[in-house]
């Protein structure tokens, strides 16, 4: 595509957006709401599951650059719906459809912004996968493009609709076990070695030019297609993207944390395996608060114990953690009762000398007074109501938690600690890690300086 071409495409979109709006001008209990599922060989496959057995809400289309997955899609949502989808290879013309009110992204990371902000500009509703973004600037330019065009949109971050999660996240936010101070997180997993492919044909039926989108062009190989694209540094934000930004965005929400680190840390590398995968499999991270309270976290896909422990939040009156359910422990400790030299001060000496602290098991957090919306359901609701607030996860949350993914990926790759500024969202005075704050595009994929 041109930028000729480029520029027509977008004022058609535009152009298209208030006669969308006007056929579903407050999103009517009515009428149903028109979905196209986009990229469906792995996760997208529950979106496309979760959408089909809405009575209120109708797969008009199933968009993919892989043909060879269509068929039993199409099938999935036929058994499910009683009804066959419209299918189309090209994202950019899914989205001129004046009869489509809603995207849900389910592509590789590197094309979520891009496909995010078209959608934004096209007058369509967006829910798309975490993570949300592929690089700081990217997940702010989906910010932006969602409030100016006036969209509701997602982020994948689905643990914010578990009723179990939003009790015990409320649990801390609300201060019943004190103020919150640090967690630390382990979203470890297994993986085996990648091993080495070799370059081959591009499949019958996969366009590799938009499965690429704004990444560099590459020889086909298996490796880079199909989930072996998290393992490269084009078009992966390493596994701390991939897997970290549930646990993380979890870490956040119960910290009660609105806004960036300040100082970001992490190191690991590539261990044990023979193979061409680029990004590491065991990193250890910090995020330093501006109010110094802290997230640690690991993730190692080599051998270790089973199960991991999961994500623990450290308090001033005890801990939760969640291992087997969120359970809240109050800790309480008594000094010793030591005998003292004649004529010395006694005043809080044994606090000096404290015994092992007890804890005493409290409630757990109670999930029943909680929305038991899915995920997919409240961005439905949301696309209903036209209120932003009704969403589990707005994109500006969805940006916040996925950078700090993409912070720590920075700190890695530069292999030192780092400063941020959470309100000009840079490193002063670093321009080496300035750079990494946004990618280098592949024309015509490029991310809009302005959406």
């Amino acid at each position: 595509m041109s930028d000729t071409t480029r520029r027509s495409f977008l004022r058609n979109v535009a152009a298209a957006a208030p006669a969308v709006q006007a056929a579903f001008p407050q999103g009517s209990a009515n009428d149903k709401i028109n979905v196209a599922v986009v990229g469906f060989h792995s996760r997208g496959m529950a979106h496309i599951r979760s959408y089909a057995a809405m009575k209120d809400v109708r797969v008009v289309a199933l968009c993919d650059v892989d043909e060879r997955l269509f068929g039993p899609a199409v099938a999935e949502v036929e058994k499910i719906a009683a009804y066959r989808p419209d299918t189309v290879v090209d994202f950019r013309k899914l989205i001129e459809r004046k009869d489509l009110h809603a995207v849900s992204i389910a592509t590789p990371d590197y094309w979520h912004a891009l496909q995010s902000i078209w959608a934004c500009q096209a007058g369509k509703d967006v829910y798309v996968e975490k993570p949300v973004s592929f690089g700081i600037v990217e997940g702010r330019r989906m910010v932006e493009a969602a409030r100016k065009y006036s969209r509701i949109v997602q982020a994948g971050t689905n643990q914010r609709s578990e009723p179990t999660v939003r009790a015990a996240m409320r649990y801390l936010t609300e201060g019943k076990l004190g103020k919150v101070y640090r967690a630390s997180t382990d979203f470890s997993k297994e993986r085996a070695s990648i091993g080495r492919s070799k370059e081959a044909s591009v499949p019958q039926g996969v366009n590799w030019d938009l499965y690429l989108g704004p990444t560099p062009m590459r020889p086909f190989t298996l490796n880079r297609f199909h989930y072996g694209w998290h393992y490269f540094w084009d078009t992966a934000p390493s596994e701390v993207g991939n897997i970290g930004t549930h646990s993380l965005d979890i870490c956040r929400w119960g910290m009660g944390k609105t806004t960036h680190p300040t100082k970001i840390h992490c190191t690991g590398g590539y261990f044990l395996w023979d193979s061409e995968q680029e990004t590491p499999n065991l990193q250890l991270g910090t995020l330093e608060y501006a109010d110094g309270s802290l997230i640690d976290w690991e993730v190692n896909n080599l051998y270790a114990p089973e199960p991991n422990r999961g994500t623990i939040f450290y308090t001033s009156e005890g801990y939760m953690m969640n291992r087997g359910g969120w359970k809240p422990m109050k800790g309480k400790i008594t000094p010793r009762n030591r005998p003292h030299p004649a004529g010395v001060d006694e005043t809080n000496m044994n606090a000096s000398f404290p015994e092992t602290p007890t804890y005493a098991a409290l409630a757990p957090p109670d999930p029943s007074v909680e929305d038991k919306d899915s995920h997919f359901a409240n961005f439905i609701k949301a696309v209903r109501s036209r209120k932003v607030e009704d969403l589990h996860c707005d994109i500006a949350e969805g940006h916040l938690s996925t950078s700090m993914a993409q912070l720590s990926t920075i700190s890695y790759r530069l292999g030192r600690k780092l400063v941020f500024d959470p309100k000009t969202e840079t490193f002063p005075g670093d321009a080496e890690a300035n750079k990494m704050l946004v990618r280098t595009y592949r024309k015509p994929y490029v991310l809009p300086d302005k959406v």
